[in-house]
Formats: C-alpha cells, sequence, structure tokens
C-alpha cells in the first residue's frame, strides 16, 4: 500500500501525533506511581482516535483514487492458505 499514500493525511498524522502524546503522558505517569495522571494520559490516547476520526469523517482522511481501488482488489484476490496463514505469492 505504499504507493497509495496510505496514513499520510492531515486526520492520519493529528491523531496518531495525539495518542503519541497521550502514550508518553501515561507511561510517565504510571512511573512517578501517579493513577489520576496515567488515566489522562489513557483518555489522550482515546481522544486521538476520536479525532482522528472525526478529522476523516469532515474529508480530510484519504481520498478513494483508483490506485487504491485496484491495490485493494489485488489484495481481495490474493489466496491465504490455512496452513500458513501467509498470501500466496505466486498466484
Amino acid at each position: 500500500m505504499a504507493g497509495s499514500d496510505h496514513g499520510h493525511t492531515p486526520a492520519a498524522w493529528t491523531g496518531v501525533t495525539i495518542s503519541f502524546i497521550g502514550f508518553c503522558v501515561a507511561g510517565a505517569f504510571m512511573v512517578a506511581a501517579n493513577p489520576l495522571g496515567f488515566w489522562a494520559g489513557m483518555a489522550l490516547i482515546l481522544l486521538g482516535g476520536v479525532v482522528g476520526f472525526a478529522m476523516k469523517l469532515a474529508g480530510l482522511g484519504q481520498k478513494p483514487t483508483p490506485e487504491l481501488d485496484r491495490a485493494r482488489a489485488e489484495a481481495a484476490r490474493k489466496d491465504h492458505t490455512p496452513e500458513t496463514g501467509r498470501a500466496d505469492v505466486h498466484a
């Protein structure tokens, strides 16, 4: 999916940045043994997901393109074998 700019949108960058800050806050307060700060960091992590999703709904997410549609169709055609759990690369 590298050719489809997967994740290179304002919605994705904003959501991940907010979640990363929340992760750092939660980690710092966990080490400091401060439960209130830890849960504030966890709330920031969830807020990042909500903000990213809201921005996607507002039109700042990835736009469908013919290249993206082709990549999705190709991924759907790959045969997954139950023995290995991997896609059949010889298709």
